[in-house]
């Protein structure tokens, strides 16, 4: 039986999920890839341990992560209850729908009848109780915002999730999510949304103004920008990397000679910062209070202890901020 680290809760730091009494730690573990069908279990342990260990208490799913969809809240459910139950009331623990997961039309989408049928899925799969965080995954504009919101509420109140979040929304839908939320009583606390130095989708479309303005949290996925923030592809792709292995995500046609000419650009800033690459981009998302907690990936337990090393929020210099912005939003000549 695994035995957590007695020092796991020294070197990580823990801020609170907006307004809510809630803390995350500033790197979390997403299970989105490296979790399906086709891994294997011993390095899934491994992978799950080490975080634990590292002072990662919150381990990020949704219904549809494999492959195959439902794959990786098996394998985590399994590693759950052979090795960690002791840890459970250490852990937070997220699941979420709103995309494809099954057949026909009530597997996808924002519906009460979807919502609900697939946490019921997920906790069965997982073999758990409850989930601290359930998430509407994405935005339905063809369900009404008051029943998308309505169930989950009414999850929340059955004690199947002891907090509500939402995926993927901009600002704008976000404080109408918000606003329903508190009328029904809801504890919303989160927003989970990909941020990165490559992607400023959440600063353009108003979700983190407006998630500062209604004191609600954000975590950030895809921090790395699905490993192009890292030195993974500066000398070509790898045989084991993620566009060879998967492709879904991250194709080859994205590592375009200008995107190198950024990656390799931001890595000599990172260096004279003392960081690397992967550990300045993280810091960098982690530079504004609004965002509570990063998302990470990992298919070896040395990413995930490189990446704890940016728990530090080291501070940017104003002209290291203005030096990022003008490597990664303006064109090179």
């Amino acid at each position: 039986m695994y035995q957590a680290a007695e020092t796991r809760y020294q070197g990580m730091s823990y801020a609170k999920c907006g307004k809510s009494g809630l803390k995350l730690p500033a790197v979390s573990f997403g299970l989105w890839h490296n979790f399906g069908s086709n891994a294997a279990y011993d390095r899934m342990k491994e992978l799950v341990f080490t975080a634990f260990d590292l002072g990662i208490t919150h381990f990020d799913l949704a219904n549809n992560y494999g492959p195959v969809p439902g794959s990786a809240e098996e394998n985590f459910g399994r590693i759950l209850k052979n090795e960690m139950a002791a840890y459970r009331d250490e852990m937070i623990i997220s699941t979420k729908a709103g995309y494809d997961m099954w057949d026909g039309p009530y597997g996808t989408g924002g519906s009460r009848k979807y919502l609900t049928a697939s946490l019921d899925q997920s906790l069965k799969r997982m073999g758990l109780d409850y989930v601290d965080i359930f998430y509407h995954h994405c935005m339905d504009p063809e369900t009404p915002l008051e029943e998308s919101m309505g169930a989950l509420a009414s999850i929340v109140k059955s004690g199947k999730a002891l907090y509500a979040g939402i995926s993927n929304y901009d600002g704008e839908t976000m404080e109408k999510a918000a606003d329903l939320l508190e009328s029904y009583h809801c504890p919303f606390i989160i927003n989970q949304n990909r941020y990165s130095i490559f992607d400023r989708s959440i600063e353009e479309n108003g979700l983190k103004a407006a998630a500062k303005q209604r004191e609600k949290g954000i975590i950030a996925y895809s921090p790395l920008a699905q490993g192009m923030l890292t030195d993974r592809y500066l000398n070509g792709i790898p045989d084991d990397s993620r566009i060879r292995t998967d492709g879904r995500f991250l194709k080859e046609s994205a590592l375009t000679d200008e995107r190198i000419h950024q990656i390799r650009a931001l890595k000599e800033l990172a260096s004279q910062r003392g960081q690397t690459l992967s550990q300045m981009a993280l810091n960098w998302v982690l530079k504004d209070e609004e965002v509570t907690s990063v998302l990470v990936g990992a298919s070896r337990p040395s990413q995930l202890m490189e990446n704890v090393g940016a728990v530090s929020r080291t501070p940017f210099s104003e002209e290291e901020l203005e030096q990022i912005d003008k490597i990664s939003l303006k064109k090179f000549n």
